[in-house]
């Protein structure tokens, strides 16, 4: 099947449905979805969005805290540009109707960890399931949005799959997961807005959706991707066996929630003078510190001398879900443990969410647009979702489309049914095993060669398989898990000293000269 579209969107959390919205006014946009629209990472952001909302506060403020929870890495335009366009990204999400949480003096905003003011407007503890709630709708709704659901991208198609020398793409291959059909999709324009990668690893916070796709596929075309070894990893991850990935929001801690040792005692303050304020590298490294040195499964997060009401008030989304599993956390500390969290590399584009490929726009966590430097200051994410999705939906509309050439059909004739699907589930557990254990929050020299090591190996296995067998949504899944893997764990290799999210035991210096790691995509590779 061959269908045409002005506009390609891949991915359906924020940035992607922010910036369909935005173009259905004005050209026919298709969005794809792995699963459904809701089924997004977005939908499982607890705290907020930050932007300088209050008189008290500023813009110059909110950079600095980016910067100094980002170690200084971050672009320095990028994030002005993010942060003094917070205001207007939030006020078209009131426009679209999201209902933030209000008190006495009008929008409730709450801090959080690295944040040296109240800035974060949130709805109660549930604010990106709020946010895809009121988008949702009418995206579903739009007469110009075609949604393709329980589809998945499988490559690019750029120049270089055409026989020509055009370094630009002009749409997708796209797998109908429900019926194995293939569809290739032409369009003049494509945006990628396919979250991160959270399931490279054992443990985290991420929906299952979060493979790493977006990345994997601009890699391929010749995209650069850049610093791809700072995976931020969540402190507060809920710690019980019928827990699956659930989130404590770091604005338990932004409220007043203490972290505390089996017997009760803090350790927050011996390991920054913020306490549980730091930014989250910071925290995550002491949790894990504790937890190895005393032989803990985990340490426990203690709201309780807050007071029912005030629980129940701010957090009731949490407050639920810990009571299903017979955690009363107005009475008890919860069981938390850190997890992977949010890809602060990816992408490399420029302010208006251009990519190394022409026609090829990025938005979200998949991007490196420097605003995160090296860690993501809480509750930015959101907030860059929307600014740089509207950068890319101007910068698109600004340009003449370039005109489609012929593209050819997916080519299944030399594959055939997979013979033993084991493999795929076999080479998905090693991964995201020797991943937590190799490339976690802790680094050496040693375990990033092994890393490497195995993950070339498992690689060259996957691609034999690809290359014999039809795709499948697992299979696809997998080989970008696996280049994603790769590229982290590259990146890692690269940096000689701990900055940010990235510690390393043989580098454990800053290192005074601040550079990002770029690595260059080669096409079809």
């Amino acid at each position: 099947m061959l269908l045409n579209f002005d506009v390609l969107i891949i991915g359906s959390g924020l940035a992607g449905q922010s910036a369909a919205l935005r173009l259905a006014k004005h050209c026919r946009v298709a969005i794809v979805s792995k699963r459904r629209l809701e089924d997004s990472a977005s939908g499982w952001a607890q705290g907020g969005i930050a932007a300088v909302l209050d008189s008290k506060d500023s813009i110059e403020n909110h950079i600095r805290d980016t910067q100094i929870a980002g170690a200084w890495l971050n672009d320095e335009e990028a994030t002005r540009h993010v942060v003094e366009n917070g205001r207007r990204a939030i006020e078209w999400l009131i426009e679209q109707g999201v209902p933030f949480t209000q008190d006495a003096s009008g929008y409730h905003l709450t801090r959080e960890g690295g944040h040296s003011a109240r800035r974060v407007i949130h709805v109660a503890d549930a604010t990106g399931l709020a946010v895809q709630d009121t988008l949702t709708p009418k995206v579903r709704a739009a007469a110009n949005i075609t949604i393709l659901e329980h589809h998945i991208a499988i490559d690019l198609i750029t120049g270089d799959k055409l026989g020509t020398d055009k370094k630009r793409c002009f749409g997708a291959y796209v797998l109908d997961t429900q019926n194995g059909e293939v569809v290739t999709i032409g369009a003049a324009n494509t945006l990628i807005a396919t979250g991160g990668a959270g399931k490279v690893y054992l443990y985290t916070t991420n929906p299952d959706t979060s493979t790493g796709d977006g990345i994997a596929m601009a890699w391929r075309a010749g995209c650069r991707v850049a610093n791809m070894e700072f995976i931020q990893f969540h402190p507060t991850c809920l710690y019980h066996p019928q827990a699956k990935s659930f989130l404590i929001s770091e604005a338990v801690r932004g409220e007043g929630g203490l972290l505390k040792l089996p017997d009760g005692s803090r350790f927050m303050p011996e390991h920054d003078e913020r306490g549980e304020l730091a930014p989250r590298d910071i925290v995550a490294r002491a949790i894990d510190f504790e937890m190895k040195k005393r032989g803990l499964d985990c340490v426990f997060l203690d709201i309780s001398h807050k007071g029912e009401a005030f629980i129940r008030e701010h957090f009731p989304n949490i407050h639920a879900r810990c009571l299903e599993l017979g955690i009363d956390i107005t009475r008890q500390p919860i069981p938390v443990v850190p997890a992977a969290h949010y890809t602060c590399g990816g992408i490399v584009c420029d302010l208006h969410g251009r990519t190394d490929v022409g026609g090829l726009y990025v938005a979200g966590e998949a991007s490196c647009t420097g605003l995160h430097g090296a860690n993501r200051l809480a509750s930015n994410s959101l907030l860059e979702c929307l600014v740089f999705a509207e950068a890319a939906v101007n910068d698109i509309l600004a340009n003449q489309p370039a005109p489609l050439p012929a593209l050819p059909e997916w080519d299944e004739s030399r594959v055939t049914d997979a013979d033993e699907e084991v493999v795929i589930s076999h080479n998905w557990d090693e991964l995201r095993r020797f991943m937590w254990d190799y490339v976690g929050i802790v680094r050496t020299n040693k375990r990033l060669k092994r890393a490497l090591h195995r993950v070339r190996l498992l690689k060259r296995e996957i691609h034999e398989f690809y290359s014999n067998f039809r795709v499948s949504h697992d299979l696809i899944e997998l080989r970008n898990l696996v280049l994603t893997a790769e590229l982290i764990i590259r990146c890692a290799i690269l940096r000689r000293e701990s900055r940010g999210l990235h510690y390393s035991r043989d580098y454990p210096e800053t290192s005074e000269r601040i550079r990002n790691t770029v690595l260059k995509g080669k096409p079809g590779i």
